[in-house]
C-alpha cells in the first residue's frame, strides 16, 4: 500500500542556520495474499520535528580544532505515531532524542544519541489478538516493556559515493543499550519487574552490523553483495527484547522468496488456523546473506538476478516457537531463494519489481526442505535498490 510523507523545512529558524524539519506521514498497507492472513490492513498516522543546529551543544566547551572535515551538528528530535491493525491491536508511541551527528572524512559518518527515550502503549486490543498474548507469554513480555530509555551509537562507511570506482563498499554498524541508567532510580519488589513512572522499562544490549561490496564491471553491469548480522541480549528487567526491538526476516528488502515477517524464527512452523502467527515470527538473532548480479536492459530500465538466504532466531527457548532456538545446525535452517527482477532507475528515483522463490524453506521437515516451487513465485513492488 502508499505510504506518503510530507515535511516543511526552515533552514535558518534563529537565524544561525539552525534548521527546523516538520514532517507529517500517513500510510495504508493491506494484505492482499498470504491464507488466513488475507485481508488484514494497517493504518499509520505520524508527527514528528527535528531541530538541528549546525555546532556542539555541551555543558562543556569543545575545541572544535579537533573536527577537521566538519563541524558536528547537534540534533534534538521528537516525534509520535498511531498504528492500527486491523482484527489486532492499536499501538501508540512516541519517542525523543537528543545527539550528535558528524563527518570524520569524505566517507566516515558518526551518530551518537546519548539520550533516546521511547514510550510504546499497545491499547484496544481484539479478543483475536488477546488470546494470541494469553497463549505466548513471551510476546507478551515484548509489549509490556512501554518504556525504553538508552543510548545509541551508529557507525557507517560510504565508499559508494565514488560510483566509477571498481571495487565498492559500504559498512554501517549500530550498537542500541536500554536501561542501565534508568535502573538506579527505579525499585521493585521480589517478585515484580522494575518500573520507572509507573511504567515497566526494558533492558537490552542490541548490536548490528550491514557490509556491501559493489563489483562495477563498467557499463551498467554490476555484482552487488551484502552480509547482515545482529543479534539483542535481554537482561536484568527483561526476559525478551521490546517487539519494536526484534528483528523479522523475509520481505522486499531481505529474503525476498518469503513474504514479510514470515520466515522462522528458526524452523518454527506456524499453524495454517493460526492468524496470528506471523506476528510472532520474529526473533533476536539475524542472519542475511545477498547476491544481485544487476545489468542494462533498456535505458533508464535494468534487470537483475539474484539470490538471498537468512532466518530469525531466538537465543533462548520460547515454549510458543518450538524450533526457534539458534543452534550450531543453524546453516540446515536458513530460508533461501532465487528471482529475477526490473529495475526502472531515473537518476537514483528507482522502481523495483522482484519476483523470487524458495528453493530451501526451513519450516518444512528435515530432509523435505529443499523445495521446487518456481510455479508459485513471490511478487514484490518496492521503492529503491534492497541493498
Amino acid at each position: 500500500g502508499p505510504n506518503l510523507a510530507v515535511t516543511f523545512a526552515n533552514r535558518n529558524l534563529f537565524k544561525g542556520g539552525e534548521t527546523l524539519n516538520l514532517t507529517g506521514k500517513v500510510g495504508y498497507e493491506v494484505q492482499v495474499g498470504g491464507g488466513n492472513n488475507a485481508g488484514l490492513s494497517s493504518l499509520q498516522l505520524g508527527l514528528g520535528a527535528d531541530l538541528i543546529f549546525p555546532r556542539v551543544l555541551f555543558p562543556i566547551k569543545i575545541n572544535e580544532d579537533f573536527f577537521k572535515y566538519d563541524i558536528p551538528k547537534t540534533k534534538v528530535s521528537l516525534s509520535a505515531d498511531y498504528l492500527n491493525r486491523s482484527r489486532l491491536y492499536t499501538l501508540l508511541s512516541g519517542l525523543a532524542s537528543f545527539g550528535y551527528t558528524w563527518r570524520a572524512n569524505k566517507y566516515v559518518t558518526h551518530e551518537y544519541n546519548p539520550i533516546s527515550v521511547n514510550y510504546v502503549n499497545l491499547a484496544n486490543t481484539t479478543p483475536e489478538f488477546q488470546q494470541i498474548l494469553d497463549d505466548n507469554p513471551f510476546l507478551q513480555n515484548s509489549f509490556d516493556q512501554e518504556f525504553i530509555s538508552g543510548m545509541t551509537y551508529s557507525f557507517t562507511y560510504n565508499g559508494m559515493v565514488d560510483q566509477d570506482k571498481t571495487h565498492q563498499f559500504f559498512l554501517n554498524a549500530n550498537l542500541d543499550t536500554a536501561g542501565n541508567t534508568i535502573s538506579l532510580f527505579s525499585g521493585a519488589t521480589e517478585n515484580d519487574k522494575k518500573s520507572f513512572l509507573g511504567l515497566q522499562y526494558a533492558q537490552y544490549a542490541k548490536i548490528d552490523a550491514d557490509f556491501r561490496y559493489h563489483f562495477n564491471m563498467g557499463g551498467g553491469n554490476k555484482l552487488a553483495t551484502r552480509l547482515f548480522a545482529g543479534v539483542g541480549y535481554p537482561y536484568g528487567n527483561s526476559d525478551v527484547l521490546p517487539y519494536t526491538k526484534q528483528y523479522f526476516s523475509g520481505g522486499p528488502y531481505s529474503v525476498r522468496a518469503f513474504r514479510i515477517r514470515s520466515l522462522g524464527p528458526g524452523t518454527y512452523t506456524p499453524g495454517n488456523d493460526d492468524e496470528g502467527a506471523y506476528f510472532d515470527q520474529t526473533g533476536n538473532l539475524r542472519l542475511e546473506a545477498n547476491i544481485e548480479y544487476r545489468f542494462p536492459l533498456f535505458p533508464y530500465v535494468f534487470g537483475a538476478v539474484f539470490a538471498d538466504a537468512g532466518n530469525v532466531w531466538n537465543t533462548s527457548e520460547n515454549e510458543s516457537l518450538p524450533g526457534g532456538r539458534f543452534t550450531s545446525g543453524f546453516m540446515n535452517e536458513l530460508g533461501i531463494g532465487t528471482g529475477v527482477g526490473v529495475r526502472v532507475d531515473i537518476q537514483n528515483f528507482v522502481i523495483r519489481f522482484d519476483l523470487a522463490a524458495p528453493m530451501h524453506d526451513p519450516s518444512l521437515p528435515s530432509g523435505e526442505r529443499w523445495v521446487n516451487d518456481f510455479g508459485n513465485p513471490i511478487f514484490n513492488f518496492a521503492i529503491g535498490y534492497p541493498f
